[in-house]
């Protein structure tokens, strides 16, 4: 890979220029759909938000939704124990309520009334939240990480990756027991591969990005 030194601000003007291109414009009463996938070492919600904020400059609606109001119930998530690699990978994340609340609304000739989250995993709770009306021709924007192995519908996807070690040094210790599950996501998944541009951000404060490549 070839990689370009670029700041995030930068980085997401360039995103929302792509999707703001009238030759990438969603159809008459479509979305786009935007994923922004990474370990949350990674922090995606930074590229989300940014992106988010150049799409609006541009009068285009967004709406922001982290993966992590859809985890699954703790009796689920735990169900083979707290720090189970296989339950991390396929059962902590409810796929099934992100394709109905969040993608279903987004399909063509649908609703625009997203669910932005579920369920609370501080409380264990449904948070109740009301749905957010996304008008046709705005940006759905989600981040957080496995994005890439689910088949999602993104009309533009970002994968932020992080070496192995800056991964380790990154992820807090309550959280290590994870690095197993995202060694396994790139080789299973490559999301580099899938991903329409990457970014590599071992310093945060440094990122280079392959720019958007053509598919």
């Amino acid at each position: 890979m070839q990689w370009e030194a670029i700041t995030w601000q930068r980085m997401a003007e360039r995103l929302a220029g792509h999707l703001d291109d009238p030759g990438n414009a969603p159809g008459e009463g479509s979305w786009q759909r935007v994923g922004i996938d990474g370990a949350p070492a990674a922090g995606t919600g930074v590229l989300a938000g940014q992106l988010a904020d150049s799409l609006r400059v541009r009068g285009r609606p967004a709406l922001v939704v982290p993966t992590d109001g859809f985890l699954r119930p703790a009796s689920l998530r735990f169900e083979f124990g707290r720090q189970d690699v296989d339950a991390y990978l396929g059962g902590w994340y409810d796929t099934a309520a992100l394709w109905r609340e969040v993608f279903g609304p987004t399909d063509p000739g649908g609703t625009g009334q997203v669910l932005p989250d579920l369920w609370d995993p501080v409380t264990d709770r449904a948070t109740r939240s009301p749905y957010a009306e996304l008008p046709p021709g705005g940006v759905l924007i989600v981040h957080g990480p496995l994005l890439l192995g689910h088949w999602f519908p993104f009309d533009l996807s970002v994968h932020i990756r992080l070496s192995a070690g800056a991964l380790a040094r990154r992820t807090e210790e309550p959280a290590r027991w994870t690095l197993p599950a995202f060694a396994r996501y790139e080789a299973d998944t490559d999301p580099a591969s899938a991903a329409d541009a990457v970014v590599r951000a071992d310093d945060p404060r440094h990122p280079a990005w392959t720019g958007l490549r053509s598919r």
